[in-house]
């Protein structure tokens, strides 16, 4: 809708609760509510803490017409190479989708990646997930045969690296 009204802004503790919701909802919307996912992680519950207590990270929370919409950030993921860091939990409720928000949090995140003095971001995801894969791909980020790093997240099929 024309009218709506979108803010990007970093995470505060009183959106964990929020986020875990749309993450959730996300994944049983994709049927991706499975073992080894984000969907069980502990840290999806305390997202504010997370991104806090690692040097080099963000996450930026998107509000669409005053409610919490999903989220996205950029993280320096265990075992990554250097000067590389992961763009991690994206995720975008129904309502927030196909108004270029997915777009919007991209951007934003490789512009926060750059500040921070990385040269790569990388990114794992899964087939299911086609429509932020098409994004993925709008921005540039190119197919790896294998992952990279150690996420935790076993059962992803796409792993992606863009330099920027």
């Amino acid at each position: 809708m024309k009218n709506d009204h979108i803010v990007l802004r970093c995470i505060t503790p009183a959106d964990n609760a929020a986020l875990a919701s749309v993450i959730r909802k996300t994944m049983e919307e994709f049927d991706m509510n499975k073992p080894h996912t984000v969907y069980f992680e502990p840290t999806t519950d305390a997202l504010f803490e997370l991104f806090q207590s690692a040097a080099g990270s963000n996450y930026f929370v998107v509000e669409l017409n005053g409610e919490v919409a999903g989220g996205a950030g950029i993280f320096p993921t265990d075992q990554l190479p250097h000067g590389t860091c992961e763009l991690v939990k994206m995720y975008l409720s129904a309502a927030a989708r196909g108004k270029g928000i997915g777009k919007q949090l991209i951007a934003k995140c490789l512009a926060r990646a750059k500040e921070l003095n990385y040269q790569q971001v990388y990114l794992e995801s899964s087939n299911g997930l086609w429509q932020a894969i098409g994004l993925y791909e709008k921005f540039g980020f190119q197919y790896l045969k294998a992952p990279m790093g150690k996420s935790g997240h076993i059962d992803t099929d796409i792993w992606m690296i863009k330099n920027i």
